[in-house]
């Protein structure tokens, strides 16, 4: 490591509360933070998926949020704060020399290139303890759960036992990119988790029971089993299929795995009709990741009036919708499939489904109408169970009933912080962030209640950007306009903003998402009134005292 010291800026330049992306040498870029009298640097993008963290969200606490997707990191030391961030980013030292802010870094670790660092393990888990503790599933949670135990100092075994063949993926870049090579998605090689983190991954694994007295979990119709003393269940979802004729047609398919985008990259040819049952987020980022494509027709069926209404409300929705409509695509809304006839040539593929009483043609189908949680084989044992499968969980994410057993992601029904409501929620950053909280809490490092404030996005012409828990909204308030997707919807329930979504309008979801957080989002009256959240001081010395106090 060769490192440099180097005036980048005036300390004049650089005033509380502020952060600012400056130079180092010729090609290397920093920013540096600055809170009260005392100056940080980081290296300058996110590890997520490279974003400019200077044109994020800084706060008082010492926090610096991603502008794009909501990944968080501590500004004194570079460590992860939240998902999705798959690693830390790089910190420097900087202190004011004859006015001048002085930055020492080595050169090579300002680079994009070089953006993310190395954790900083406690434990490998290599000489092992004679603990143990095993996953089921290969999502983000599980991810999200080995890093946190290694990074916490956890030095037992850890045993994943996934269902699909790879690592643990990037698995928000299926329906939008319709990425077909896992290992082009996979957070760390099975290499890497053997030997950085001391980590056995076992692939293609059905898990069949859990035998919570003996506290081993059986596999592969009980042929194999494996003893925990700390169980984490992690194993996602399963997509849901219709109860309707023609639905197991082999062209009729559902979408989470690479398997399933191997199978509609290979389907959206050029030519090819392609109907979708469901409009909400899946099926219309796959409709976004196949409109260049030069298909017949992308024919989009949804119960509501609008794509994405009982979300996003219906003028977002009224005008995503319009942006589809000017691509080509026909939506058949406010109404239900009634079956899905086979091909009259092959009777096991479909060639169309039927809609009020008219059949639209198909070569393939994409049916998406959500997941249910994977958790059929806990019912044979002895695990209790909600109406939709979820399992219910404390506010550290431990199972109710059962000993050491740990319940995340979108299996998980969760008490939200701010309310105590227990709710289920099937966000990729929500599963990434249990799986950080309960790596901390298993690994015995002052467990704290969940409190993170979902996040999620989505490739809808614009990038959409959403923080919070707006479905039961009955007030949405709109800054900007919608059908030029340039704006920023917040989302009102009993004289609350409990939601906020934006397009172009960045950073102001990862504001929203820390105000949230802080409970000082301000009230629809002042949002009517015109208050910009981005006017909201969050950052200096005179904000700490209300951001500490949460």
């Amino acid at each position: 490591m060769s490192l440099k010291t180097i005036a980048v800026c005036d300390e004049s330049e650089l005033q509380d509360g502020q952060m600012k992306q400056v130079d180092f040498e010729e090609v290397g870029k920093v920013v540096l933070y600055r809170l009260n009298d005392t100056i940080h640097a980081t290296s300058a993008f996110c590890t997520h998926y490279g974003a400019p963290l200077a044109k994020g969200v800084l706060t008082a606490d010492g926090r610096v949020v991603c502008p794009w997707h909501g990944a968080c990191f501590s500004v004194c030391t570079g460590d992860i704060e939240d998902a999705p961030a798959p690693a830390a980013i790089h910190s420097f030292k900087a202190r004011v020399v004859d006015g001048k802010i002085n930055v020492t870094a080595d050169p090579s670790l300002t680079l994009k290139s070089n953006m993310s660092r190395s954790p900083k393990l406690l434990s490998t888990g290599v000489a092992g303890s004679g603990k143990s503790v095993v996953i089921i599933g290969g999502g983000s949670a599980t991810f999200h759960a080995i890093e946190s135990l290694r990074e916490h100092g956890y030095s037992g075994n850890i045993t994943i036992l996934s269902q699909e063949k790879h690592p643990p993926i990037d698995r928000t870049k299926l329906s939008k990119a319709l990425i077909t090579d896992s290992s082009k998605l996979e957070w760390r090689t099975a290499a890497d988790l053997k030997i950085k983190y001391g980590t056995t991954l076992r692939t293609g694994v059905t898990v069949t029971s859990v035998d919570t007295s003996s506290k081993l979990v059986v596999f592969d119709g009980g042929k194999e089993s494996i003893s925990y003393e700390t169980l984490i269940l992690a194993m996602g979802g399963t997509p849901r299929r219709l109860p309707i004729s023609g639905s197991d047609l082999r062209n009729v398919y559902t979408f989470r795995s690479i398997e399933d985008s191997k199978c509609v990259d290979a389907a959206a040819q050029e030519g090819k009709r392609m109907v979708v049952i469901g409009s909400s987020f899946i099926g219309m980022e796959l409709v976004v990741a196949v409109a260049k494509r030069g298909l017949a027709s992308i024919d989009v069926i949804g119960m509501e009036e609008h794509p994405f209404q009982n979300l996003l409300g219906k003028e977002v929705g009224q005008s995503l919708q319009k942006y589809h409509e000017s691509q080509g695509v026909k939506f058949h809304l406010g109404t239900q499939v009634e079956k899905i006839i086979p091909s009259e040539s092959d009777p096991s593929l479909a060639a169309g489904v039927v809609v009020n009483g008219q059949t639209l043609p198909a070569d393939f189908i994409i049916m998406g109408v959500g997941v249910a949680p994977a958790t059929e084989f806990l019912k044979q044992s002895g695990f209790q169970l909600e109406k939709d499968g979820g399992i219910k969980v404390d506010q550290y994410l431990k199972v109710q009933g059962q000993e050491n057993v740990y319940a995340v992601g979108d299996i998980a029904w969760y008490p939200q912080h701010n309310t105590g409501e227990s709710r289920r929620i099937e966000h990729w950053n929500v599963a990434g962030n249990h799986g950080r909280a309960v790596g901390k809490t298993i690994a015995g490092s002052n467990p704290q209640p969940f409190a993170k404030v979902p996040v999620f996005w989505s490739a809808q012409g614009q990038q959409l950007r959403y923080c919070g828990l707006g479905a039961d909204y009955d007030d949405v308030i709109i800054h900007g306009n919608t059908d030029e997707m340039k704006f920023i919807a917040y989302y009102v329930h009993r004289g609350e903003v409990v939601a906020v979504s934006s397009m172009q309008n960045d950073p102001v979801v990862s504001k929203a998402s820390e105000l949230l957080r802080l409970g000082l989002m301000p009230s629809p009256a002042e949002l009517k009134g015109g208050k910009s959240l981005l006017s909201i001081d969050i950052s200096t010395a005179s904000a700490k005292r209300q951001v500490e106090s949460v």
